[in-house]
């Protein structure tokens, strides 16, 4: 239920919380703000697929990908999927209360995102931006943590990795579109249609920009633009997967994604190391 097999789902949070802790320290993150931070993205996507199991277990059930989830099949009762997630997110706020008021503060904000995201898909075109920034949501927390602030580069992050969370969960959504239609279900691949490969590229493209403008602002330096122009090789690599709309293919768009998480992070370490 809380997908600890898949470990993609972590990371495509993982690295742009990392990066954010990354910038905001200069390139010297505490190794204890470190660790609680790589915890709590584990713990709270695990309580975040818990929540989302709960909230869709009558759709998962009619999806032959879903059907076999704990909760779809009756394997597990709600009650037992809410108790897992509060105790997750539980220990995730624990780890909190070594960080100053300000990021406390936000947490709050990043668990009602988590919290309400499962329920968009039922009246809002666009979950996937809105699953952006419950993703990102570590990315203002990691500025807070470090600075006590939230600067313009943080919201800018999180600005960018909700268009980077657009391009890659519409491929994961162009996977499951006939599924989705005959359950009800909103997704951006659904509002896109026709143009649902056109907006994952404009997704990528304003994704991508974002980061080369803060770049410049930030005078990064060349092994950025090495991470950054690899992170644009995946996206169009991507792009040439999804293209036919091939459910297989979608998949694998999407979980390289990881891959296009790390490179850019890796990019943005290497500088401050130059």
């Amino acid at each position: 239920m809380i997908r600890f097999d898949k470990p993609v789902g972590s990371l495509l949070l993982l690295w742009p919380t990392l990066s954010a802790l990354w910038i905001a320290s200069d390139g010297r993150p505490p190794l204890t703000l470190l660790l609680i931070f790589i915890a709590g993205t584990v713990l709270m996507r695990s309580a975040g697929c818990a929540l989302n199991d709960y909230a869709d277990r009558h759709f998962d059930r009619h999806v032959q990908r879903t059907c076999a989830r704990p909760l779809a099949s009756g394997k597990l009762a709600p009650r037992q999927a809410l108790v897992c997630a509060a105790a997750l997110a539980l220990i995730a706020f624990t780890l909190l209360l070594q960080l100053n008021a300000l990021t406390r503060a936000l947490s709050f904000a990043a668990l009602f995102l988590a919290v309400s995201y499962p329920y968009t898909k039922r009246f809002f075109a666009l979950p996937q931006a809105y699953l952006g920034i419950a993703f990102g949501f570590g990315i203002p927390m990691a500025f807070a943590a470090v600075q006590n602030q939230v600067p313009l580069v943080a919201w800018a992050m999180l600005a960018a990795n909700m268009y980077w969370t657009m391009a890659y969960d519409t491929e994961y959504a162009i996977a499951d579109r006939e599924d989705d239609l005959n359950i009800g279900i909103r997704t951006s691949a659904m509002t896109f249609g026709a143009d649902d490969v056109r907006a994952v590229m404009i997704s990528y493209a304003l994704f991508l920009t974002i980061y080369a403008v803060f770049g410049i602002a930030l005078h990064f330096l060349w092994p950025f633009w090495l991470g950054w122009i690899g992170a644009g090789a995946c996206a169009i690599y991507h792009c040439t997967l999804i293209r036919a709309r091939d459910a297989r293919r979608c998949l694998a768009a999407f979980r390289h994604n990881s891959w296009l998480g790390a490179i850019l992070f890796g990019g943005i370490a290497a500088q401050f190391l130059v």
